[in-house]
């Protein structure tokens, strides 16, 4: 970890994660097999949670697709 950082860091909990990313847990985890979602960390024992971040950064990069797309042609209602 990088001790310059003055930013805490935040962990997620799944069902966070589904509200946030508009995601149900299926397709959450599906993509992160495919490695198109952030993975989540081990929390210790069964838990799991994701750093918020990277999950801000991975719904940023569908914002800057989605409106690449649309200003190359496709349609916006």
């Amino acid at each position: 970890m990088n001790s310059m950082s003055q930013e805490p860091i935040l962990i997620m909990r799944r069902r966070e994660v589904e509200r946030r990313t508009g995601l149900s847990r299926s397709t959450i985890y599906e993509r992160i097999r495919t490695g198109a979602f952030p993975a989540p960390i081990s929390l210790g024992g069964k838990s799991v949670g994701w750093i918020e971040h990277e999950v801000n950064h991975w719904l940023a990069e569908r914002i800057v697709l989605s409106r690449t797309r649309a200003g190359a042609g496709v349609e916006r209602r």
